[in-house]
């Protein structure tokens, strides 16, 4: 299992060089959710290292499909000391269906699309970037549940494009909120 791990991450890594298709780009978050929901699905992402990601889905009531192009997410960046507290509440939330369909967190395996060592994001996905009612339903529950200060929205389709801070990108928010 432990070989077949390092490929999938090594794979991952090589595809994230370049733009992805909607179907790579689900195709790894498929492999990616596998892992997080067999390795890690109630660990802290401050210990976890062996995976990017720790994924929470969608357990109570209906959520739209995911639209690949409109699909988008806020982005939630806290500081190391904070993200498995700020995590463990967004995870409840989004599985008692108050937030999308689906989140997810960086965990303590160092990313090279990261600006900050010292912070992590968390990404709380919409199914369309255009319903904007939806789209700022999910950032007042993220207010109820403690982000008070002002988020990105950001496309996943800039993502599959590539478009980072990191990587000179700026004006990539779709809504700041």
């Amino acid at each position: 299992m432990k070989k077949k791990k390092q490929t999938s991450t090594r794979q991952t890594k090589k595809s994230l060089d370049k733009k992805l298709t909607v179907k790579k780009h689900q195709q790894i978050q498929k492999v990616q959710k596998q892992i997080s929901d067999e390795l890690f699905s109630d660990a802290n992402p401050s210990e976890v290292t062996d995976a990017y990601w720790i994924y929470a889905t969608r357990q109570k009531g209906a959520y739209p499909k995911s639209n690949p192009a409109n699909s988008g997410k806020w982005l939630v960046f806290v500081s190391v000391d904070n993200v498995d507290i700020v995590w463990k509440k967004i995870k409840i939330a989004t599985e008692n269906g108050q937030l999308g369909g689906t989140s997810k967190v960086a965990t303590a395996r160092p990313n090279p699309n990261a600006t900050n060592n010292n912070m992590k994001v968390i990404c709380v996905y919409t199914y369309d970037y255009t319903d904007k009612e939806d789209v700022m339903r999910v950032r007042q529950e993220l207010r109820k549940i403690g982000i008070e200060n002002k988020i990105p929205y950001k496309t996943d389709n800039a993502t599959r494009q590539g478009q980072y801070q990191v990587k000179g990108n700026s004006r990539i928010s779709v809504y700041y909120e």
